[in-house]
């Protein structure tokens, strides 16, 4: 694997020292070994529950995934029962995590794993990639977690590491700068356990100083949740999930958003799947 970002000219590239090198790696490792979190998705560790758990934190902080997680391995433990999982009690299981495709993706992707790789999570990249869901950073993380593999890739908590380490005074800094330096310091006898303590850094790094990440090239706000179109189609999914067919007055009532509003949101979780109409009425 070679990195989260292609080559751009004119990048400067660092390159360590091997006391540099040892010396980064200590400081990650000892806070570790001191700090390191206990998430429930390191324990009892194997492809399945390490997929899940990457799908999970999309997107979504790692306090509520925790308590979400448990209760999805306890009602789909494996890649059978999730392929086999209605549409109804997948939301339903999900409701709370908010970018609910993501459930369907996770779905569908267990379906391609059975069908297609005899119910085994492909150990290689590029067959990884080609699954629903999965894009550069968690088919890595996946060969790191999951495998053991030392790959390079790049996060949000990875990339906050690297800026506050080697680019304290410069700002617009790209990730063709930082994975060069992902590789360099990488721990190849050890990658899972060192991802996850780049990982637990980089966390609290965040809560410690001003986010590193602001001087990233990459870096953008999150949009805010409230009156988006996010929260208006989980108002109608969450409903729905409790009580189903509804009518369209009555989703709007159980909403609480403008019919308007609600009625553009149905026709495009009836065009990606979520819903579907009979009659005047939408169900799951």
């Amino acid at each position: 694997m070679t990195g989260a970002a292609g080559s751009r000219a004119g990048v400067r590239r660092k390159c360590l020292s091997a006391l540099q090198v040892r010396s980064f790696q200590k400081k990650v490792h000892d806070h570790y070994a001191q700090e390191g979190r206990d998430l429930p998705w390191r324990k009892r560790v194997n492809p399945y529950r390490v997929l899940v758990s990457e799908i999970m934190l999309q997107q979504t902080q790692v306090d509520r995934v925790i308590t979400k997680y448990k209760e999805f391995l306890a009602a789909f433990p494996d890649f059978a029962s999730l392929a086999n999982a209605p549409t109804a009690r997948l939301l339903g299981v999900w409701s709370g995590m908010g970018y609910n495709r993501r459930a369907l993706a996770l779905r569908s992707l267990a379906e391609r794993v059975l069908i297609d790789h005899g119910g085994k999570l492909p150990r290689v990249e590029e067959k990884l990639l080609s699954l629903p869901g999965i894009g550069k950073y968690t088919a890595g993380a996946v060969m790191a977690f999951a495998f053991n593999k030392p790959v390079v890739f790049m996060d949000t908590n990875i990339r906050r590491v690297y800026i506050h380490e080697f680019f304290k005074d410069r700002d617009g800094i790209h990730d063709d700068e930082l994975i060069p330096l992902v590789e360099q310091t990488l721990d190849r006898e050890k990658p899972s356990t060192w991802y996850n303590a780049l990982m637990d850094y980089g966390s609290a790094l965040k809560n410690r100083h001003a986010n590193p990440n602001r001087r990233s090239a990459h870096y953008a706000p999150q949009s805010p949740f409230e009156n988006s179109n996010r929260q208006v189609r989980g108002a109608i999914l969450k409903a729905l999930v409790k009580e189903s067919p509804l009518s369209i007055a009555a989703l709007v009532k159980r909403a609480g958003m403008e019919a308007e509003r609600v009625k553009r949101s149905l026709v495009q979780l009836e065009q990606e799947g979520f819903i579907r109409k009979s009659g005047t009425r939408y169900m799951l």
